[in-house]
């Protein structure tokens, strides 16, 4: 442990860059810790307070930028991607585009402190349009804010760290094995949080073709398109007779869903795994819908059928 600490010591400002750079590509290192670690050394004079800020700005602006390019590039799809393989439940997607929608360029600033949406968010910035003098401006405020917060926090309470510094040192390997044994935990909490979330989430599903048979029969279900303000701005088509409703607005008592009662209900979303959709149909079996069932697919499964779709 006292190997690594000089280490650390010795190679700082690589050691903060490389660790903002692994959390802003979605990796789970604990880049805030690092940073508040590195804090409490810098009151010992050994490091360089300008060349820690720059390493950790212009890491956090690479990571972020290269998700930037990826949202312009390949817009809603990739961010479906992005949340597939993270470890965070699915909704991340949903939170990011309820962070840009209300926050707009302040969403970069606020993501990095929401687990789950600090990787969401560039990319849900490029596919929504957001100008690159704008997102580099707001990604640069976003990680001076981040940078200075956890430094400072590290620096007020160097005493404390350093004197658990000592102890680690004093306990070597043991310590050593301590923090990894917390670093496994913190990700199988996790996996199974997620795995916990989407067994919540887990009930029948409807396929595309099933769909369209019934949307051909005598009864025809009540379709609803669950995604955000976000989602629809990025690809304003629908499927034809869709009502719109945001799981939010589904989830409000004050909402009359009269309609819906005693009818087969198919909602849609462009989330991973449906998962808007799935809990919506929740609420509405809840609230006397016959029954309710979220498209496999989602509405990028309608599009890729070749069915037609609508826009308002």
């Amino acid at each position: 442990m006292a190997q690594l600490m000089s280490l650390l010591v010795q190679n700082a400002i690589l050691v903060v860059f490389a660790a903002s750079f692994a959390a802003r590509l979605g990796l789970p290192v604990p880049a805030a810790a690092v940073l508040v670690l590195t804090g409490a050394l810098l009151a010992a004079g050994d490091v360089s307070v300008p060349g820690v800020v720059m390493a950790a700005v212009i890491a956090n602006l690479l990571g972020d930028g290269a998700w930037f390019y990826a949202g312009r590039r390949f817009g809603y799809r990739f961010m479906r991607m992005l949340c597939r393989i993270s470890l965070s439940p699915d909704t991340c997607v949903r939170r990011g585009e309820s962070l840009i929608t209300d926050w707009g360029g302040l969403s970069l600033v606020a993501a990095k402190f929401v687990p789950g949406v600090s990787v969401v968010a560039p990319p849900m910035a490029g596919a929504l349009g957001m100008s690159v003098r704008r997102f580099i401006g707001f990604d640069v405020g976003a990680a001076l804010v981040w940078t200075v917060l956890f430094l400072g926090l590290g620096w007020v309470f160097r005493n404390q760290i350093q004197e658990v510094l000592a102890v680690l040192a004093q306990a070597g390997g043991i310590a050593t094995a301590a923090v990894a044994v917390v670093l496994v935990v913190i990700l199988a909490v996790r996996y199974w949080r997620r795995r916990a979330f989407m067994r919540l989430t887990g009930m029948p599903r409807i396929s595309v073709e099933e769909l369209h048979e019934m949307l051909s029969g005598e009864e025809p279900p009540l379709v609803i398109d669950v995604r955000g303000q976000a989602g629809v701005q990025v690809d304003p088509r629908r499927i034809p007779g869709a009502q719109s409703y945001t799981l939010k607005a589904l989830q409000q008592r004050g909402l009359d869903l009269s309609h819906a009662a005693g009818r087969d209900v198919v909602l849609y979303c462009n989330c991973p795994n449906e998962v808007s959709a799935a809990q919506a149909a929740r609420v509405l079996l809840a609230r006397g819908a016959r029954r309710a069932l979220p498209l496999t697919g989602g509405l990028d499964a309608w599009v890729a059928s070749g069915r037609p779709t609508s826009v308002d």
